[in-house]
């Protein structure tokens, strides 16, 4: 297998916490807090880090990447942006600028968003995102923009400021519709999921596989879950435990429901998963769905001790997974842990474009 590409995941969004859905003011999305996680990242030798990106929760995902760039001396920064709340010339120039900054290690997670206070329906929101993606690909590969679309209609030439390659930047793109499988087939670089049984990931792979071949083209694979790692099985699982020791499931619920995906077939996929497992909340071995009763999106963890952990993210890679974006609570601490105990034991590295 080539060597994968794993990432951690800064807090952006106030979802930093000791104990599940029980707010800490140490935690909370500032600059300082968010920066600190960035920086444990890079001295534990991950090579990419994502900046997530939400309207209504934490602070601004294109301002802390402009900021942090020039603090982080290797990583990469897997910039979220919401591409409802954007015009696309213009963040293009964002991209092109930070990419600058950062000596050429920006990569971009493209987010199919609402303009916040306006909803559109699935079909017509994901045809908006891929008209977005094919003109800032076009913009940042320095390619004249002849755009006539549904939602933009555009004749430019490229910003004079370019990313360092010259090229656009990677695009990581998500969503289990069918929309969103489409939209992702005809415009991402990487496609990325969320955790779910083995069979499923097969599936998905293989599906969007087929999906982007029908339109010439190719994708990698990227895998969004978080981690609890301990010495010792007992030890993770007892971890795990104490994750939710304190959740309210009142407070789970609504935590919940205040994510702007909280209806989107990602996110009920997660609720299916959770609602299928062990009682323990294992929808297989080692994959705990706990995280997803205080948590949109992402809702399941990768629980055991190192060699378990291991075996698992090798096992996702032989299904065809060349990227890893994970997390833990809290999310300096686990990143420090997963750093000693597994990312030494992985063939890992930053994805190329090409």
């Amino acid at each position: 297998m080539d060597r994968c590409e794993v990432s951690w995941f800064s807090a952006l969004c106030d979802d930093d916490y000791e104990f599940l859905g029980v707010p800490d003011e140490r935690l909370r999305s500032t600059l300082e807090h968010c920066r600190d996680i960035v920086l444990q990242a890079e001295t534990g030798g991950f090579d990419n880090v994502l900046l997530p990106s939400g309207y209504a929760l934490g602070i601004d995902t294109t301002a802390f990447a402009a900021a942090i760039a020039v603090l982080v001396r290797r990583i990469r920064l897997l910039m979220a942006v919401r591409i409802g709340e954007s015009w696309p010339p213009q963040l293009a120039r964002q991209i092109a600028t930070i990419d600058r900054i950062l000596g050429g290690r920006l990569t971009v997670n493209i987010i199919s968003s609402d303009l916040p206070g306006e909803k559109l329906d699935s079909a017509p929101r994901y045809a908006r995102t891929l008209e977005a993606m094919h003109i800032l690909r076009t913009l940042l590969d320095g390619r004249p923009l002849d755009h006539d679309g549904t939602f933009w209609k555009l004749k430019l030439d490229p910003p004079r400021v370019t990313t360092v390659s010259g090229a656009c930047p990677l695009f990581y793109f998500g969503g289990l519709s069918d929309d969103a499988r489409e939209a992702a087939a005809k415009g991402a670089d990487v496609y990325l999921m969320w955790p779910d049984r083995m069979e499923a990931v097969r599936e998905i792979v293989a599906d969007l596989r087929a999906r982007a071949a029908r339109h010439g083209r190719s994708l990698r694979f990227g895998y969004r879950v978080h981690v609890v790692v301990r010495e010792t099985e007992a030890e993770a699982r007892a971890a795990a435990d104490r994750l939710l020791s304190r959740l309210d499931d009142a407070e789970g619920a609504a935590i919940r429901a205040k994510s702007l995906d909280s209806q989107s077939a990602g996110v009920r996929r997660q609720a299916e998963l959770r609602e299928t497992a062990s009682r323990e909340g294992y929808a297989e071995d080692n994959l705990w769905t706990g995280i997803g009763r205080a948590r949109s999106g992402c809702g399941a963890a990768i629980v055991g001790d190192p060699d378990q952990v291991l075996a698992k993210l090798q096992a996702y890679r032989a299904e065809g997974i060349d990227a890893f974006i994970l997390s833990g609570y809290p999310h300096a601490a686990e990143a420090d842990l997963f750093a000693r105990h597994v990312l030494p034991r992985l063939d890992h590295g930053p994805l190329e474009a090409g």
